[in-house]
């Protein structure tokens, strides 16, 4: 597949969509920029919703392949994760294969296996394949969009890649975050190999830096040509000292999901 040079990026306006538009230039990438709310500096971004499907296929026509960001990222009431991660997800899928886009890197999620107990000690890194167990309907509607990925590869022909990412910011901000955490700069080289690599059909990797508590097997982004080169290690020691290390015992460290097991963040009413 050839590299691709204009790209959509749905979730322009929301944290991780604002490190990418600032990161993925960098890259050899032309830019548009597409969310329900206005993009600050960025006068030509689409302000469109998921559900609008003529403003969908609008927005997708001409561009060599889509970043798919767009939706709700914490725990909300079913109803608005139907509309906006579920229902939106198949509008936008739907808009690609009518304009023929042929490929789609998929913002996934470790919530969509949240409830994998973590390693611990010498226990083995938690593969891609892992049965899915998501914590949250957030997690579940992940789920959804890794099958629908699936689906429109079988069926026509569309690539995905579906990047379970972990936490995605400048800085690791608890010790659970330590091991799931994704540099910006590495996120910006995970969608680099994720829209450059060949014959991807339907592929679901792990999105983090190659972090030295990492839980999870890096091997499938690694194949896509995916090389990190960070590390929240450097971090470890003063999140260590204000929280303490994870706690076995402790609920909200029992599994890969952190506290989205037992005491999900919901997004306001």
């Amino acid at each position: 597949m050839p590299a691709p040079r204009t790209i959509l990026l749905t979730g322009a306006a929301g944290g991780l969509g604002t490190l990418m538009r600032e990161l993925l230039p960098a890259h050899g990438y032309e830019l548009r920029l597409l969310d329900m709310l206005p993009v600050e500096g960025a006068p030509d971004a689409i302000t469109a919703d998921l559900a609008d499907r003529a403003a969908l296929r609008e927005a997708v026509r001409g561009v060599d392949a889509i970043i798919h960001l767009a939706g709700i990222s914490l725990e909300a009431p079913f109803e608005k994760i139907l509309r906006a991660n579920i229902e939106g997800t198949y509008n936008l899928y739907e808009a690609a294969r009518e304009e023929g886009v042929p490929r789609i890197v998929f913002a996934s999620s470790n919530h969509a296996v949240g409830f994998t107990p973590r390693p611990v000690g010498d226990d083995p890194l938690i593969p891609v394949d892992t049965p899915r167990r998501p914590d949250t309907f957030y997690g579940l509607s992940k789920c959804f969009g890794e099958d629908l990925a699936q689906l429109y590869w079988d069926l026509h022909g569309l690539e995905t890649v579906s990047i379970r990412i972990g936490s995605c910011f400048r800085e690791p901000t608890s010790v659970r975050m330590l091991s799931v955490w994704l540099s910006p700069e590495d996120g910006a080289r995970l969608l680099h190999a994720a829209l450059t690599a060949e014959d991807v059909g339907h592929t679901v990797v792990y999105g983090s830096s190659a972090n030295t508590r990492l839980w999870w097997d890096l091997s499938s982004a690694r194949a896509l040509g995916y090389e990190p080169r960070d590390d929240s290690e450097p971090f470890a020691a003063g999140l260590v000292d204000a929280q303490g290390e994870l706690d076995p015992a402790n609920p909200d460290h029992a599994h890969l999901g952190g506290h989205f097991t037992t005491h999900p963040p919901i997004w306001p009413h």
